[in-house]
């Protein structure tokens, strides 16, 4: 499993392997979507094979896909690898709201096998096994309470890797007893790297397009994928040329495009493009053309923030966003403040 970006996270894990000297839990931190289940992946492939029997290399995550532990991690039938992640509810198809405790320790409700039973064994296929709690903000109290029991008794051979986009939202009990490894946002050209590897069928302009919008975050850029992001910031581009007299025309009919059950991924990527539009057409302006843009960005952001769990209309919230970016083509009519 390639891992592109995070080469001194890699080589800090890699080290602390060598060293013999592996911490138990590692908090992996930062943005969502700029690789961290996918590097936890592949650290978890490495550890696994190199303690079953140590052919892999020292020097990057690379593991032969024909290799034994390879091969079952990506048949899903390791048995020294658990992925603990929200489940589906077999009654209503739906996910569950969070991870629940039921996933820790059995109860009726428990979905399959939870994560104590494995430990009354130990590791079967080397000395290692490896838990991947993706994402640990989403394990309600009673779920956070009954890992951080695990954290604070932990089972000989295993590692745990906890992601997490809000690492402030966890339990500072459990925060202390990890090794917080810390991501940041990928460069261009890394975005791109993933890009071409996760979309390669894509045309080469619409993942640029995704690529403007992804903040650092590729996992972003694939979510939006499907959602005629280049379509958008044309429109958006538009927009914010368009005269007094034809801004309203095409806020309208943006908006209305965009109302249907059908478009709302479409919607969901606007309410993403739209700020971080706003956001880079701001670079270019000074002084009070720039302050004005920054009020335009500070009202779509927070509108763009509250749509969702506020269910607020798509319709009349896509028309509120477009006439802000319309709204920037004024900015050159703004007077520089004395």
């Amino acid at each position: 499993m390639t891992v592109i970006g995070h080469a001194a996270q890699g080589e800090l894990f890699r080290d602390a392997v060598a060293s013999g000297k592996l911490h138990h839990a590692w908090l992996l931190a930062g943005p969502k979507g700029v690789g961290k289940a996918r590097f936890a992946g592949a650290a978890a492939t490495w550890l696994l094979a190199r303690a079953a029997d140590g052919r892999v290399a020292d020097d990057d995550f690379a593991v032969d896909p024909a290799h034994p532990t390879a091969r079952l991690l990506a048949a899903g039938s390791h048995i020294d690898f658990r992925r603990v992640e929200i489940q589906e509810n077999p009654k209503t198809g739906k996910l569950r709201p969070g991870i629940a405790v039921d996933q820790f320790v059995k109860s009726e409700t428990t979905i399959g096998e939870p994560l104590n039973s494995i430990f009354r064994t130990r590791p079967a296929l080397s000395d290692w096994r490896v838990i991947v709690v993706d994402a640990a903000d989403d394990m309600n109290r009673n779920a956070a309470n009954a890992f951080l029991k695990h954290l604070e008794e932990p089972p000989r051979g295993t590692l745990f890797l906890a992601i997490s986009h809000a690492p402030s939202r966890l339990l500072p009990t459990i925060r202390s007893r990890c090794r917080t490894l810390r991501f940041q946002a990928l460069g261009d050209d890394e975005v791109d790297a993933v890009l071409a590897r996760e979309l390669a069928s894509l045309p080469e302009a619409e993942r640029a397009a995704l690529r403007a919008v992804a903040g650092g975050s590729p996992g972003r850029a694939v979510q939006l994928a499907q959602a005629d992001v280049a379509g958008l910031t044309a429109a958006l581009e538009g927009l914010a040329r368009a005269t007094s007299a034809e801004a309203g025309g095409q806020a309208l009919a943006l908006a209305r495009s965009l109302s249907a059950k059908a478009a709302t991924p479409r919607y969901e990527a606007l309410l993403d493009l739209v700020p971080a539009f706003i956001a880079a057409q701001a670079r270019s302006l000074t002084g009070a053309r720039l302050a004005h843009a920054i009020r335009l960005w500070e009202q779509a952001s927070a509108l763009a923030a509250s749509a969702l769990p506020l269910s607020l209309d798509p319709q009349a919230t896509a028309f509120q966003l477009a006439e802000f970016v319309a709204a920037l083509s004024r900015t050159a009519q703004v007077h520089e403040i004395a």
